[in-house]
């Protein structure tokens, strides 16, 4: 049980470092997409969460 915190905790991190990547290369272009996004419906974004959730539990399957 002590190694799944372990990998999520490592996951987590990855996701962070992944995440700081486009604001720390091109800030005013990742301000200009988060501003735009505000302008995108909140269905629009649930569908592009969960077609990023379903490709990133399958992708895990054939990895693992």
């Amino acid at each position: 049980m002590v190694d799944l915190w372990r990998e999520l905790l490592i996951a987590f991190c990855l996701v962070m470092v992944i995440e700081g990547v486009l604001p720390f290369l091109y800030p005013q272009r990742w301000r200009r997409l988060v501003a735009k996004l505000a302008y995108v419906p909140d269905s629009s974004l649930r569908v592009a969460g969960f077609v990023s959730m379903l490709l990133g539990v399958a992708l895990l399957y054939l990895v693992h």
